[in-house]
C-alpha cells in the first residue's frame, strides 16, 4: 500500500517503536499536519477483560471537564410534562409514539437518545435499530431517567458513553484538533481515571495493557502505561 505524503510527514514526527508520555503524543499530534476540519483526538484503551463473559463486559460514562467541542443532536422520548422539559431544556427531537413510528420509518439524524422509563416498553420496539448504532436508551448510561433536564444538560457539557468493543478495546474521542494541548490532558486524564474505575470486579491480571492517543486521519502513538497510572491516581 503507499502511503500518501501527509501520513509519510505524520509517522516521521515519532517512533512507532517508542513509548510516550501522554503530552508528548497530544504535542505530536498537534504539530502533524492538519486537515480541511477540525479533527477529532481519540484515544484507544485495550482492557484485559473478556467481552464475551457478562460480567466482564465495561461500560461507562464519563463528563469531560472541557467537553467534546461537538455538538450532539439529542432525541427524547416523552410525553406530557416530560414533553415539555426536554423541549425547553434544549432537546432536538421530542416526541412519544408519533417518534418510535419516524425512527422505524429510517430517521436517525441525531447522536444521543434519552427516553423516560415509562415510554421504555415502546421504544423497545425499536431496539434492533438503536441498538447496533450504540443509540439505545440505557439506566446505567444515564439516558433512561425522568430527569431530562439534568440529563440533556450533562450531555451538551461534555458527558460521554463509552463500552469496550469485541475484542475488549474502548475506544472515545477527547476533544478536537483545535483545543490546546492541557485542555485535551483534562480530559484523557478524566476518560482514564473513568476506565479504571470501571474495571470489572471479574477482570483479573493486567487491566489496562495498552493505550494509545491518534487524531481522525492518523496512525496512532503509544503511551506509557506507568505515567498513565501514576497520573490518573
Amino acid at each position: 500500500m503507499v502511503k500518501s505524503k501527509r501520513a509519510k510527514k505524520i509517522e516521521g514526527l515519532f517512533d512507532k517503536n517508542k513509548i510516550y508520555e501522554p503530552k508528548e503524543g497530544l504535542e505530536i499530534l498537534k504539530k502533524a499536519p492538519v486537515s480541511k476540519f477540525d479533527e477529532a483526538i481519540d484515544v484507544a484503551v485495550r482492557l484485559g477483560v473478556n467481552p464475551k463473559h457478562a460480567d466482564q463486559q465495561v461500560r461507562s460514562t464519563v463528563a469531560l471537564p472541557e467537553g467534546t467541542g461537538k455538538t450532539k443532536r439529542i432525541l427524547v422520548f416523552a410525553k406530557g410534562e416530560k414533553e415539555k422539559e426536554a423541549t425547553e431544556a434544549g432537546a432536538d427531537v421530542v416526541g412519544a409514539e408519533e417518534l418510535i413510528e419516524k425512527v422505524k420509518g429510517g430517521f436517525l439524524d441525531f447522536d444521543v437518545a434519552i427516553a423516560t422509563p415509562d415510554m421504555m416498553r415502546q421504544v423497545g420496539q425499536i431496539g434492533k435499530v438503536l441498538g447496533p448504532r450504540g443509540l439505545m436508551p440505557n439506566p446505567k448510561s444515564g439516558t433512561v431517567t425522568f430527569e431530562l433536564a439534568n440529563a440533556i444538560k450533562e450531555i451538551k457539557a461534555g458527558k460521554i458513553e463509552y463500552r469496550c468493543d469485541e475484542y475488549g478495546i474502548v475506544h472515545a474521542s477527547i476533544g478536537k484538533l483545535s483545543f490546546d494541548v492541557e485542555k485535551l490532558l483534562s480530559n484523557f486524564f478524566a476518560f482514564i481515571d473513568s476506565v479504571i474505575k470501571a474495571k470489572p470486579t471479574a477482570a483479573k491480571g493486567q487491566y489496562v495493557k495498552s493505550v494509545a492517543l491518534s487524531k481522525t486521519m492518523g496512525p496512532g502513538i503509544r503511551l506509557n502505561l506507568k505515567s498513565i497510572r501514576r497520573l490518573a491516581e
